[in-house]
């Protein structure tokens, strides 16, 4: 794997988050060959998935107050909180098959732990484990043809920074069998207090890595360039409200979901009403376009269990959203929260 490597911002100040997930895109896009990784740190800064409601995710009021960055990238998956403590890993290669590049990514670097003597695992969607806590969380999503994983390595962590600063419901703690983030996770200082995070970082760049991509000016420019997107108030806030749409419910295996239904009229007494529009939230995993995908599909479709049944006929939801079938998306959206459309 060829280590992409970026030169120190001058001045010395860490760049912001947004560079990062750019740098990742331009080699996704404008280096085809190979499998390309890197590391960075940010200031503190919150990060939520691509169809995540911050205002229901985040402690904003806590991040503005403690001058905490939030952004928003285009994998799915849940919140996760980032500082100079935690290491930002980012894989890119040619893979299209998605649960065989993300185990294969998730094992490698679990196998990368257990050289340094550390009791790694992989468990659940997207977690890389010591013993049974969380040392990392990883998300994916595709772009031309390539497939990009990128996730924390929690070095060291401001346990109750993180805790205020990301808000996971009670259902998904539950799910995890644990009563709170502090609870759930570790950090490899906790278990080798002797390896500093310079080392750390060299030893994994040794392991996984046996050649260098230096960023040129010119890479450094187009990345900036495509950075500008990340930090617009639209790809940040997006179509999300100042409020969550619904009660959370959580499906095993496939995330958590918050969706609001806007109903027409039924066109004749004794029938039902039809779907107009479906907004749905959440940290689950995006596998192609959402609304193209899955949710256009059900626009005019009569809203009882048939009716979304026959609408996705053709479709395949676990196509779109890793791991959901037909009918638990219908169930899904008839126990939700709804309203007619005004």
């Amino acid at each position: 794997m060829i280590y992409a490597y970026l030169p120190d911002n001058p001045g010395g100040k860490p760049r912001p988050l947004p560079f990062h997930l750019a740098m990742e895109e331009h080699l996704a896009r404008n280096y085809p060959d190979g499998e390309y990784f890197f590391m960075w740190q940010v200031e503190p800064t919150v990060i939520f998935g691509r169809c995540q409601n911050p205002f229901a995710e985040v402690n904003l009021d806590f991040c503005r107050r403690e001058g905490i960055q939030t952004y928003r990238r285009k994998s799915g998956g849940g919140c996760v909180y980032a500082d100079m403590n935690n290491i930002m890993f980012s894989h890119i290669t040619s893979s299209a098959e998605v649960t065989t590049t993300f185990s294969r990514y998730c094992r490698m670097v679990a196998d990368t732990l257990r050289q340094l003597g550390l009791d790694a695992d992989t468990t659940g969607r997207n977690d890389v484990v010591i013993g049974d806590r969380k040392v990392s969380g990883n998300a994916f999503y595709h772009l031309h043809g390539r497939s990009i994983v990128h996730g924390t390595m929690l070095y060291d962590a401001d346990l109750p920074r993180m805790s205020q600063a990301i808000t996971p419901s009670q259902a998904k703690l539950r799910a995890k069998g644990v009563s709170s983030v502090r609870s759930h996770v570790t950090t490899i200082r906790e278990h080798l207090p002797q390896l500093s995070i310079g080392d750390f970082k060299k030893f994994c760049r040794e392991r996984l890595c046996d050649s260098v991509q230096e960023m040129t000016p010119d890479d450094i420019s187009e990345i900036s360039r495509i950075a500008r997107e990340y930090f617009t108030d639209e790809w940040i806030w997006g179509r999300y409200g100042d409020r969550e749409q619904s009660e959370r419910r959580r499906i095993d295996g496939v995330g958590e979901f918050s969706v609001s239904t806007d109903l027409l009229p039924p066109p004749e007494p004794g029938m039902p009403p039809t779907i107009e529009k479906i907004n749905l939230q959440g940290d689950f995993f995006l596998l192609s376009d959402l609304d193209e995908g899955l949710l256009d599909r059900l626009r005019g479709a009569d809203f009882t269990r048939e009716g979304i049944m026959d609408a996705l006929a053709t479709a395949s939801p676990g196509d779109v959203i890793a791991g959901l079938t037909a009918g638990d998306f219908a169930d899904l959206l008839l126990g939700a929260s709804r309203h007619p459309a005004t």
